[in-house]
């Protein structure tokens, strides 16, 4: 896996749907979806960002092994940001069950790189 270019895409798909929910979802969403929508592109953002870090950091430090954390934080995009993006456009509340393993992905990567990089 190219870190770095997956945090690149993930980066230009998080401002992409940003831009996508401020102008084109405003008027069509309610304010409590459109608040889930903007949840799943803060933490779809930030961890665009965490991504290009990471490769980074494992290009500087001659390889170090960032790809199970990169690998966790994309999952978490997927399934976290993705759930949300999902049940704000459909309203179907048991995608909603579904986050909370995008967000255990989260927490995963970053256990991953405290414990393997400390």
């Amino acid at each position: 896996m190219n870190i770095l270019r997956v945090g690149a895409v993930l980066g230009f798909l998080g401002v992409a749907l940003g831009a996508f929910g401020a102008h084109a979802l405003k008027d069509r969403l309610s304010p409590a979806a459109l608040q889930i929508w903007n949840t799943a592109v803060l933490y779809h953002l930030l961890h665009a960002v965490a991504l290009l870090a990471l490769g980074l950091y494992a290009r500087t430090a001659g390889g170090t092994d960032v790809k199970t954390a990169a690998g966790l934080f994309l999952a978490g995009v997927v399934v976290f940001s993705g759930s949300l993006y999902a049940l704000a456009l459909s309203g179907i509340k048991p995608l909603g069950a579904v986050t909370p393993i995008g967000g255990l992905c989260f927490l995963a990567g970053w256990a991953w790189l405290a414990v393997k990089n400390a």
